[in-house]
């Protein structure tokens, strides 16, 4: 990727080295981030404990629960001459300008979230946040949250490397944030309580995949405003989908292949959202609840 020199956000808080509270789990309004999904698993199999019923938890299947969030004293901003943290915040910075103008066009107004960054734990307003959770969205506080040494494990753990790949991190996040923007969090909060664990797991992939999709469409908006992407980028972009996949996850872990506990979609799902987003570069074609077949 072509990114220095581009506009970095300032909507961001270097919380790193703050440290954290209680180190409690946790639950409602949390969409669970790529690296946790391996730790997860990889957890569960130890302690024999069903990995995709802890995954759904932690997606947001359990009822609310809110911590005491230490952030009274402002944030200082990242270090000029911090590469990584230069890089999360122009990325950011794209998905401010991209989702400010398709918001426009809709007759809509786009609030940027806050991306937070920190070191290993992080209290937030949906619980004790956790560095083996990897990146994720608080929808109750409306903040990304990615401790930048995870980074390294989409390298080494998920087969992922690649620039692109981390941006895609950061813009499947603030699509979470876009479907709290447009009512679709609080909508499926309220069907997932209606729901039998199933059901609740296949609305979850739903939700994941139109994250993927919002990926896919801001990844053409900023190509289509900065030229950025070289040949290899979305190819890394897909590459890194495909590693995170419920399926390749499991098989990865040497475990059997449960598509009923699934809660982010296959490998295959993941890819072709994301391809549908990225193709025209349309909110209008990232549908997933109304999709017949993912």
């Amino acid at each position: 990727m072509r990114w220095q020199g581009n506009r970095e956000s300032d909507n961001v808080e270097d919380r790193r080295g703050e440290g954290g509270g209680g180190g409690g789990m946790p639950f409602g309004g949390i969409h669970l981030g790529i690296g946790g999904i391996v730790l997860v698993l990889l957890g569960s199999w130890v302690f024999h404990v069903n990995p995709l019923t802890v995954l759904s938890l932690l997606s947001g299947g359990g009822s609310a629960q809110t911590s005491q969030v230490a952030q009274d004293q402002p944030a200082p901003a990242p270090p000029a001459n911090d590469q990584m943290s230069n890089f999360v915040r122009t990325v950011l910075a794209s998905t401010e300008d991209v989702w400010t103008d398709i918001f426009q066009q809709n007759g809509q107004t786009y609030t940027a979230p806050k991306l937070v960054l920190y070191t290993s734990q992080y209290p937030t307003a949906c619980g004790e946040g956790q560095a083996a959770m990897g990146p994720f969205y608080c929808s109750q506080d409306h903040k990304v949250y990615i401790d930048l040494d995870f980074y390294q494990m989409l390298r080494d753990q998920l087969g992922s490397p690649g620039e692109a790949a981390q941006a895609y991190v950061v813009a499947h996040e603030v699509g979470h944030h876009v479907q709290t923007l447009l009512g679709t969090t609080d909508k499926v909060e309220a069907l997932r309580e209606q729901e039998s664990r199933v059901q609740a797991n296949a609305t979850s992939v739903r939700v994941e995949l139109q994250a993927d999709c919002y990926a896919g469409v801001w990844a053409n908006h900023s190509q289509e405003q900065k030229h950025w992407f070289d040949d290899n980028d979305i190819p890394g972009i897909l590459n890194a989908a495909s590693h995170i996949g419920d399926d390749a996850l499991q098989k990865s872990q040497g475990a059997r292949v449960m598509p009923e506990s699934f809660t982010h979609g296959t490998s295959a799902e993941r890819v072709n959202w994301f391809k549908r987003g990225f193709a025209n570069g349309r909110m209008a074609d990232c549908d997933t609840f109304s999709a017949s077949t993912l």
